[in-house]
């Protein structure tokens, strides 16, 4: 069984930083490409940031570039998302997603919140 699970956030004040992880089990950690979303109450899910499976190519939204770093430990089966110079804006349920055979899973959130 494919199981994404996020943990990491919390509560930081404005220019403060969180890393997030996103542990993964139930398929081939290293031959997937894992990305990370985030959702605002009201709002659709956006994307936040990608690594590709095997060369460690990254993919950030314009929103995040220069402050969010992702990366992958394929040895732990986890995926990475440092958060530097966070902003009010950056409140969010986040969410980290894999694509399976076809198949999207995310997991089931972790909630960063960032006081101004």
């Amino acid at each position: 069984e494919v199981q994404l699970v996020e943990s990491g956030g919390g509560l930081v004040q404005a220019g403060g930083s969180l890393r997030l992880s996103c542990a993964a089990s139930g398929f081939t950690f290293d031959t997937y490409a894992i990305g990370w979303f985030r959702q605002v109450p009201g709002k659709e899910r956006e994307g936040v940031s990608l690594i590709s499976k095997s060369d460690g190519r990254t993919y950030y939204a314009d929103s995040v570039k220069g402050r969010f770093t992702i990366s992958r430990d394929n040895a732990k089966n986890t995926v990475y998302l440092q958060m530097n110079s966070l902003k009010s804006e950056d409140t969010a349920v986040y969410y980290c997603n894999a694509e399976v055979s076809k198949r999207y899973y995310w997991g089931k959130g972790t909630l960063v919140t960032v006081s101004s």
